[in-house]
């Protein structure tokens, strides 16, 4: 009988509850007095908030409360950043559970209304009437930082979020010897854009708070690929102490890193419940998803790699932005750094390396973890400039790599980026 662990066909656990109908994700939790909450989202990219008029919507059929930014500012601290990485003087600017006075990307949260019926809170949130002034906006994360870019925090100036570098080696050094000596050495760059994308589960985001005031107690059931952090975070967030805070993650019908991160919107539910002594549910739309849900990726990266003209790679120097969106969430800021750029020298022996990567605010949906977090899009440029030298000096691509490759070692394996395999 073999004990062998790969290779063995292991049978899923979680298959048979699935395929038959039992598995219970967030939204099919149903408690006794549950309300329903909506929240109304910015159709502008940057624009003040000038008025909220929502009496309309609080005289509604259902309605039992209606709440902005005025009403949470001051009772909800601001939405923390968990991943702040070293030696990067990062700017974590407050990021409000709903716009007080600015918002600053389509989909920010305004306003939240909560009635008897998902049916009664959305149709409320038409009735809000909201003065918004458009303010100039900026997407491209180079761009951000450009000359007269518009500006999204007064304590981020230009725009930048952070600077972060990974160095090993000499790489400016490098590239002088090979600019010198253009009879031995060759240099190709390449501007690559990894664009900014949405991750898409099956089940969207949802969230449902029970405040027990009687014992200063919060559950909360969360479409959460993250339960421990969320209840930290959660406890930042609303005072209430850790101990006293429940996080229930169910079955999660897809994540890919986009239910890692805490958002405000889990927070403002979590408000509800505790302004109105009642369990809330709020369960965000599909098109909600595409614009408040965590995107991905958003890179424009300034590539170059130097080698000797038999092929043997001497340097890689790469400046990167990083779009990070209009605010730094969970572990934006640990996805271009940590997981990025100490993955510069991939499978290969590359004895220079020098990586800039600039975090840039723009008026855009914030950015984390998607699908593999930092590491495509570095294995990306990493292989692409392959690419690029093969062509340059008529070498295969795949022989290329082979004269490139860490050879075999036993007790570890020193790379330029102060990464030890």
């Amino acid at each position: 009988m073999t004990t062998r662990i790969f290779g063995s066909g292991i049978r899923r656990r979680e298959d048979p509850r699935l395929m038959t109908g039992q598995a219970a994700f967030t939204d099919d939790i149903k408690l006794l007095g549950l309300l329903h909450a909506a929240i109304l989202r910015s159709p502008h990219a940057h624009a003040k908030i000038n008025s909220i008029d929502t009496s309309a919507a609080r005289a509604a059929p259902g309605v039992l409360a209606v709440y902005t930014g005025a009403d949470t500012d001051g009772v909800l601290n601001p939405i923390p950043c968990a991943w702040l990485p070293p030696d990067s003087d990062i700017k974590a600017v407050p990021h409000p559970a709903l716009a007080v006075d600015t918002v600053r990307y389509v989909g920010d949260g305004v306003a939240v209304v909560v009635a008897e019926s998902r049916y009664q809170a959305e149709d409320a949130l038409e009735l809000i009437t909201v003065d918004y002034g458009v303010l100039p906006s900026v997407s491209n994360p180079e761009a951000a930082m450009g000359p007269g870019a518009p500006q999204l925090h007064e304590d981020a100036p230009n725009n930048q979020a952070f600077h972060w570098v990974v160095a090993g080696g000499d790489a400016d050094a490098a590239f002088e010897t090979a600019a010198g000596d253009p009879q031995n050495h060759v240099v190709v760059s390449e501007n690559i854009i990894q664009q900014r994308l949405i991750p898409h589960a099956v089940e969207t985001r949802s969230a449902i708070a029970n405040w027990q005031s009687a014992m200063g107690e919060l559950t909360l059931w969360s479409t959460s690929q993250n339960p421990h952090i969320v209840r930290f975070l959660c406890s930042l967030v609303t005072g209430v102490g850790e101990h006293k805070i429940w996080v229930i993650a169910t079955d999660v019908g897809g994540g890919f890193g986009s239910k890692i991160p805490m958002y405000g919107d889990e927070m403002v539910t979590a408000f509800c419940s505790m302004q109105l002594r009642r369990p809330v549910k709020w369960t965000e739309t599909r098109s909600e998803a595409y614009l408040a849900t965590t995107h991905g990726r958003d890179h424009v990266q300034h590539v170059e790699m130097a080698a000797t003209k038999d092929g043997k790679i001497t340097a890689l120097r790469v400046v990167v932005h990083a779009g990070m969106g209009a605010y730094l969430s969970t572990a934006g800021p640990g996805v271009p750094t940590i997981l990025h750029g100490l993955m510069y020298s991939g499978p290969y022996d590359i004895p220079n390396i020098k990586g800039d990567v600039y975090g840039t605010f723009t008026n855009t949906t914030p950015v984390d973890a998607c699908r593999g977090a930092g590491r495509p899009e570095a294995t990306f440029l990493l292989e692409r400039m392959i690419e690029l030298l093969a062509s340059e000096l008529d070498i295969d691509p795949v022989e290329m790599r082979r004269r490139n490759l860490i050879q075999p070692f036993e007790d570890g394996h020193d790379v330029a980026t102060g990464v030890t395999y």
